[in-house]
C-alpha cells in the first residue's frame, strides 16, 4: 500500500531557536529538539515529492535529509521565513533536468511572480536559475495521481493555504480556520498546526489557541509546529493532553494513503 511520508524540516518561526543573542533555556538546550529551522515540510505519496514552502533554511534541511527530488512545491504564503529559500530550487531543477511545478493561491503567486520573475523562464543551457511554472489552485487537484487539497485559512488579514495529502495536513500561520475548510479536515490521521507561543497573537495560533482547535478538528495525533523559542520541548509536551505532540525538525510521520 502507497503512504503519505512527512518530514519536518524546520518547525521554528520567523527567527528561528536559538534566536540570535538570545540566552534563554531554549536556546541554549543541548537537546536537539530544541534546535529548530524555519517552517517547512518535505512530502511524499506515491511517486510524488512535494515541499512545503521554501524557507531560507532549504538548503541546510535538504542537505540534513538527503532531499534530491521535488517534482512540486505547495505554498502557504509568501513571508520572507517561507519563500525566501526559493532560489536553491534551482539545485533540484538541476538533477531532474526539468520545471518544478508552484502551486499555491493568487495572493501568493502574485507576490512570487514579482519578486521572482528571473526564475519564471525556460532554462538555460547550464540550469544556472530555478526552473519554475506557477499554478494557482481553488480546490482539489491531482498531481501525479495524488489528489492534494487545498485548505484556506487567514493569516491575520492574509488569505494562506494549508494542505492536504491523504491523511495529513499541515496548517502553519493562521489565526483562524473558516468554516468551510473544517469540512476539508474531517478524518485526519495527522494534524500539523501552528502554534507560535504562549500570549495571544494577532495573526497567529498561541498554545490555547492551538489546544482548542486540536480538540475541534479531532485529527488522532496533533503535532505542534512554527514555535517560538518561547516554548521550551519539554515542558511544552508536559502541558499537551493526549493525542498532542510537540513537533521537531526531522520529525517523520507515514501514515497509509487511501
Amino acid at each position: 500500500m502507497s503512504s503519505v511520508e512527512l518530514t519536518v524540516l524546520g518547525c521554528g518561526s520567523s527567527s528561528g531557536t536559538p534566536a540570535i543573542g538570545c540566552d534563554c533555556p531554549t536556546c541554549t538546550s543541548p537537546d536537539p529538539r530544541n534546535r529548530r529551522s524555519r517552517a517547512s515540510a518535505y512530502l511524499r505519496a506515491g511517486d510524488a515529492a512535494f515541499l512545503i514552502d521554501t524557507g531560507p533554511d532549504l538548503r541546510h534541511q535538504a542537505l540534513r535529509e538527503g532531499i534530491t527530488q521535488v517534482d512540486a512545491v505547495l505554498y502557504t504564503h509568501p513571508h520572507a521565513d517561507h519563500l525566501n529559500g526559493i532560489d536553491d530550487l534551482r539545485a533540484f531543477c538541476y538533477v531532474k533536468k526539468g520545471a518544478i511545478t508552484l502551486f499555491g493561491n493568487s495572493f501568493t503567486l502574485s507576490n512570487i511572480r514579482a519578486r521572482f520573475d528571473y526564475a519564471l523562464h525556460a532554462p538555460s543551457k547550464a540550469w544556472d536559475k530555478p526552473v519554475l511554472l506557477t499554478e494557482e489552485v481553488g480546490g482539489p487537484f491531482d498531481f501525479g495521481g495524488v489528489t492534494v487539497t487545498p485548505i484556506p485559512l487567514m493569516h491575520g488579514n492574509w488569505p494562506c493555504l494549508g494542505w492536504r495529502v491523504g491523511d495529513v495536513a499541515w496548517l502553519t500561520d493562521l489565526s483562524d480556520i473558516p468554516e468551510h475548510s473544517l469540512e476539508r479536515l474531517h478524518g485526519l490521521e495527522v494534524l500539523f498546526l501552528d502554534c507560535l507561543r504562549r500570549e495571544p497573537y494577532p495573526s497567529h495560533l498561541c498554545v490555547a489557541d492551538s489546544l482548542r482547535w486540536a480538540e475541534c478538528i479531532g485529527a488522532r495525533c496533533t503535532i505542534l509546529i512554527h514555535m517560538t523559542h518561547g516554548l521550551e520541548y519539554h515542558a511544552l509536551s508536559a502541558e499537551c493532553p493526549p493525542g498532542v505532540e510537540v513537533g521537531y525538525d526531522g520529525l517523520r510521520v507515514s501514515v497509509p494513503l487511501r
